[in-house]
């Protein structure tokens, strides 16, 4: 007996219980035993539908199916079905569509096991674990059903005879109630790995507004949407007193919100934004919305974080709760990056104190480091961009040679105030006083270096104290080094800071004018200073110019 017996001998096959099956299926839907039937013509899937193939050599099998589940929803979503006559023609099928949430699969079609190999074709080729498989079979001696049950990764086995059309939906919702949940379970599991991720990504940050940028880049990443209309705002600045302590200032910004950090959120974001996240603040509470979320994520310590992320779609439950736990994760990193920041703060206070003293109590010259400590962070970042260095210009140095800068010239606590302070020219004895403030500067960075490990920027200020007053030629002191043994940093500050001591007014001289302090650069190039240095240090300059001339470029 063939397939096409069994399906038309048994009366209840794909048949309503209580309806008449010519009615409901019209003309077309079953022909005379034997007679070939057009299967259904497979329609454009829309995106809300469940994606079920059939796979049958038999076209009144496709036509049958079709005619049972046309009307069929399941969690208000309908049925799209494709159809394949074939295994071969349903290997293409599956190749090219990753959305199929059940396959109602023929046994014995080109070969007595084509429907059996296909499902190992599903299951270790294309390593879809997800989609449900249900064999159908008019043959059951052919693929004995404890047999294939324990042999294959199908979902459910039905013997074609058993299927009325109330069993058919039954099979079939109760397939896709568990694809449903796998596909969360999945989702979920990939949500939790992009969080574990993110955060591990997220805790190497060493600046608030780096951090702040890279939350919103990884919800971004979780929820699967663009980095775009976003705004990460705190209530309050660091330091900030009176009512600029309760406003909102944003950290980090994407999209149109993009290079707003730092500045006042209601004076950069869009009435609805604004009112959005005042909402989430009063209501120390999430907000979800059709197209957008407001995060109120509070700190351990007491501070209050905001992050307005334009999502572009309504959000599922499962969303909300990958989101909340995502922002259980950051929360702690706001409170570590702000403490980090105010350590940060207090170590550079105490470094500009020491420079100040340093510097012979002169507020001008206490502007000079800080002058320096900028100049020398744009030239290092310069010189990277440009390729020069890169073995030596990694993150840290970026991070940790501007405030070592600031250090340049400690050792001048060494010097009497008579000699820092003279208005005339230095005596010979005078000036190998003043020489060996180099050397001392060295020794006391380098012993205070020490006590943290050697790796701070102490260390690299030692290096600039002790070498900025070399000379790329070797005519330099307090070693004579030369050329690349001169450490990087203090062949950076050389440039620095002796352009912004030619241009300033010093107790002993009058401020050059700027085209002659350029000149002098230029002059000393490959002399007294790395050409690299000079030439990253002179376009730095170019673009503070450029800068200056058109603020709104």
């Amino acid at each position: 007996m063939t397939d096409d017996d069994m399906l038309f001998d048994d009366d209840d096959f794909l048949v309503d219980d209580d309806a008449a099956p010519v009615a409901a299926a019209g003309p077309a839907a079953v022909g005379a035993r034997g007679a070939a039937v057009p299967a259904p013509r497979v329609q454009p899937c829309a995106g809300d539908a469940w994606v079920v193939l059939v796979v049958d050599d038999e076209p009144e099998v496709h036509a049958v199916t079709a005619m049972v589940l046309s009307d069929v929803r399941f969690k208000d979503r309908p049925v799209t079905l494709l159809s394949a006559r074939s295994a071969a023609e349903a290997r293409t099928v599956l190749a090219a569509r990753r959305d199929i949430a059940v396959v109602l699969l023929d046994v014995v079609m080109e070969t007595d096991d084509a429907g059996l190999q296909l499902v190992r074709h599903i299951r270790h080729d294309l390593g879809n674990r997800a989609v449900r498989i249900i064999l159908r079979t008019g043959q059951p001696g052919q693929a004995p059903e404890r047999d294939v049950i324990l042999a294959y990764d199908i979902n459910d086995y039905k013997a074609k005879t058993e299927l009325t059309s109330q069993k058919l939906f039954t099979t079939l919702v109760a397939a896709l109630r568990s694809y449903e949940d796998i596909l969360a379970l999945e989702t979920s599991r990939q949500g939790l790995r992009k969080i574990i991720d993110a955060s591990a990504s997220l805790f190497q940050a060493r600046s608030m507004s780096l951090f702040a940028s890279g939350v919103l880049t990884q919800l971004s990443a979780v929820l699967g949407t663009p980095v775009s209309g976003i705004v990460c705002a705190q209530r309050g600045r660091p330091g900030s007193r009176g009512p600029a302590a309760r406003e909102v200032f944003i950290l980090a910004g994407a999209g149109i919100y993009e290079g707003a950090a730092d500045r006042p959120l209601a004076d950069h974001a869009a009435d609805p934004v604004v009112t959005a996240i005042a909402e989430a603040l009063a209501a120390q509470a999430n907000l979800y919305a059709a197209d957008h979320m407001v995060l109120y994520i509070p700190t351990p310590n007491g501070r209050e974080v905001v992050a307005y992320l334009q999502t572009g779609r309504p959000l599922t439950a499962l969303d909300e709760q990958l989101v909340e736990v995502f922002c259980g994760k950051v929360s702690v990193g706001f409170d570590n990056l702000y403490l980090y920041e105010q350590l940060k703060r207090a170590h550079q206070a105490t470094v500009v104190a020491l420079a100040d003293l340093a510097e012979h109590k002169d507020t001008d010259t206490g502007e000079h480091v800080l002058r320096v400590e900028r100049m020398t962070e744009a030239v290092a970042r310069r010189l990277r961009a440009d390729g020069h260095y890169a073995d030596q210009i990694d993150d840290i140095f970026l991070e940790q040679v501007g405030m070592a800068s600031i250090l340049h010239d400690v050792g001048k606590v060494s010097v009497p105030d008579a000699i820092l302070q003279k208005p005339g020219k230095l005596t010979d004895e005078e000036w190998l006083v003043m020489r060996e403030h180099a050397a001392a500067g060295g020794t006391i960075l380098h012993r205070a270096a020490r006590l943290v490990d050697g790796s701070s920027y102490l260390s690299l200020g030692a290096d600039i104290a002790s070498g900025h007053h070399e000379r790329w030629d070797g005519g330099g002191y307090p070693r004579g080094l030369s050329g690349e043994a001169i450490p990087l940093a203090a062949r950076i500050v050389a440039v620095v800071d002796v352009y912004d001591a030619l241009t300033s007014a010093r107790p002993y001289k009058k401020p050059w004018p700027r085209e002659d302090a350029i000149s002098y650069l230029r002059d000393q190039e490959g002399r007294q200073f790395d050409p690299r240095v000079v030439e990253a240090f002179l376009a730095v300059l170019a673009e503070l110019d450029a800068a200056a001339a058109d603020p709104d470029a």
